[in-house]
């Protein structure tokens, strides 16, 4: 009887056996039930132990849970992340990814959170992202979790770390884990080598983090000294990228300059007319910009990349145009006058702005930059080159250079230096005069209309807005040498970087007029600026 009976139960147990569901030697079902607790700090307690699986299958569960879609049946206590499916609820399986049709919403129960504890979720998205399979995305979440470092992740990192190929990511991954460790309880020799490690980078936020360590009193001498010492070697760095910066920002400023400078270099210092509406010229290219512009949206919005390479000609033909009418209709009565020239340009001027503003209204109007004028190039931590300012330095030189061939090597430029030198014996071997000073004007104008084009991407467009670079120019003109354009060149990049340094100082309003006051004084000892003309005047 009692071999039947073992049988019997060695039978059933077989049946069991046969019919249970697998075992998951994982431990990650176990982990998601662990979500099926009371309270956020145990839910909290939860998403840490996820986190520090480092199983990927976690990221969909915690971002589920962060919006607010995932549930407990309340029959079995299993875990879903669910979709909302009309009266139901579209379920999927965490443990593989897989659809697990549809169950009434009554059935669930939802596991709540709150915004502390949304925030832990997010640090911990940050360390499951460690493990992520591009090099981009896991130096991404090394960055969000050296701001945002936790403890509690630190045995993840350290994971990460071991397994990490690319050198990029593994230096993201080294500086979060220093930031854990001198945020952290650990002991002396840890915190000091953690401070070594962020004393090769050079950020603000790194400094920020070591200045953190010396305001909360570290209770080790030692450490203190290490991050005192760390300080002093990252400002030295800051110091000198600050430096740079400086400088790049001044060619950058002294670029803009230029371009809108060249122009009045050749109706000013050439012509030796006061043009005081040179501004509007370059408001006007920035205006055709925002035409240009517009017309691409609405006819070919796939296109809009090239809207720019467009726009330059388009506005050197209008504001060119509008120079030559100018010249023709009133500059050409005044030449040998030039007080009456500067009151009616500025008159003029006052006439442009208003037209702009009854056609386009006063408010600023919207230009957008191509993506390939877009973002930044970012050399180290504490240093990024803005790329449309890079382009804009680029453009300056490439008109320059290429105003200096034409006149240089055209027939053209031929005639505009012959008219300039001896107007009379110009009219007698047949240039007509008349003529090469319209469309030297023009030329002077179209050039303005296409820094208008560079500024639209940096500054606002509306109706003042070449105000803000006319007395600049005049500046840069007469510091440079009056008709030089090498002169032009240096006069902008010198005011530009001189600017750039006075201003911390300083303030910008006091730094303008710092300048303007050392170009007075300057042009008392050398009144032709710094490349005077040289030769004589044939004609009196």
């Amino acid at each position: 009887m009692s071999v039947i009976r073992c049988a019997l139960v060695a039978a059933l147990t077989l049946v069991m056996l046969a019919t249970a569901p697998p075992a998951r030697a994982d431990g990650f079902a176990d982990l998601l039930q662990g979500l099926n607790v009371k309270g956020f700090k145990n839910v909290g307690a939860a998403v840490d132990e996820l986190a520090a699986a480092g199983d990927p299958r976690a990221v969909p569960v915690l971002e589920a849970l962060a919006d607010g879609a995932l549930y407990v049946r309340k029959t079995d206590k299993t875990v879903f992340i669910v979709a909302r499916a009309g009266d139901d609820f579209a379920l999927t399986d965490p443990l593989t990814g897989e659809a697990a049709g549809t169950a009434p919403r009554a059935d669930f129960k939802k596991v709540k959170t709150n915004n502390r504890l949304r925030r832990q979720i997010r640090t911990a998205l940050g360390g499951l992202g460690l493990f992520a399979p591009d090099a981009a995305r896991r130096a991404d979440a090394a960055r969000a979790l050296f701001k945002s470092p936790d403890a509690t992740l630190l045995p993840l990192v350290e994971r990460a770390l071991e397994s990490e190929t690319d050198d990029a990511a593994r230096a993201e991954i080294e500086l979060a884990r220093a930031a854990i460790v001198v945020r952290t309880g650990a002991d002396a020799p840890a915190k000091i080598a953690a401070i070594a490690v962020l004393a090769e980078a050079t950020s603000q936020e790194v400094r920020a983090l070591l200045g953190s360590v010396l305001v909360a009193g570290a209770e080790n001498a030692e450490v203190r000294a290490a991050a005192t010492e760390a300080l002093e070697r990252i400002d030295e760095r800051l110091a000198l990228l600050g430096l740079v910066q400086n400088v790049f920002q001044g060619i950058s400023l002294g670029s803009v300059l230029l371009l809108a400078a060249i122009g009045l270099a050749i109706t000013f210092g050439v012509m030796g007319v006061i043009n005081m509406a040179h501004g509007e010229m370059v408001m006007l290219g920035a205006y055709a910009t925002f035409m240009v512009q517009e017309a691409f949206r609405a006819w070919a919005p796939g296109a809009f990349d090239w809207s720019l390479a467009v726009a330059i000609p388009a506005a050197f033909l209008v504001a060119g145009g509008v120079g030559v009418a100018i010249e023709r209709g009133i500059i050409r009565f005044l030449y040998g006058r030039p007080l009456e020239t500067l009151l009616a340009t500025w008159g003029l001027s006052l006439i442009l702005q208003q037209l702009v503003r009854t056609v386009f209204g006063p408010t600023n109007q919207e230009v957008g930059a191509p993506a390939w004028m877009s973002g930044a190039i970012e050399i180290t931590g504490g240093l990024a080159l803005t790329v449309n300012r890079l382009w804009i330095v680029g453009f300056s030189l490439v008109v320059l250079f290429a105003l200096m061939a034409l006149l240089r090597f055209t027939t053209f430029g031929l005639q505009l230096r012959a008219v300039t030198q001896n107007r009379r014996m110009a009219d007698a071997m047949g240039i007509r005069s008349g003529w090469v000073d319209a469309l030297t004007f023009g030329l002077g104008s179209g050039i303005a209309g296409m820094a208008g084009v560079a500024l639209s991407q940096i500054d606002n467009v509306s109706p003042n807005l070449g105000q803000s670079y006319i007395i600049d120019s005049f500046m840069v003109v007469v510091f440079g040498g009056v008709g030089n354009l090498w002169g032009t060149l240096v006069g902008a990049m010198s005011l530009g970087v001189v600017n750039k340094f006075l201003e911390p100082v300083s303030g910008a309003v006091l730094a303008k007029i710092i300048v303007l006051v050392a170009i007075i004084l300057f042009i008392q000892k050398r009144p032709r600026g710094l490349f005077a003309p040289k030769g004589r005047a044939v004609e009196s």
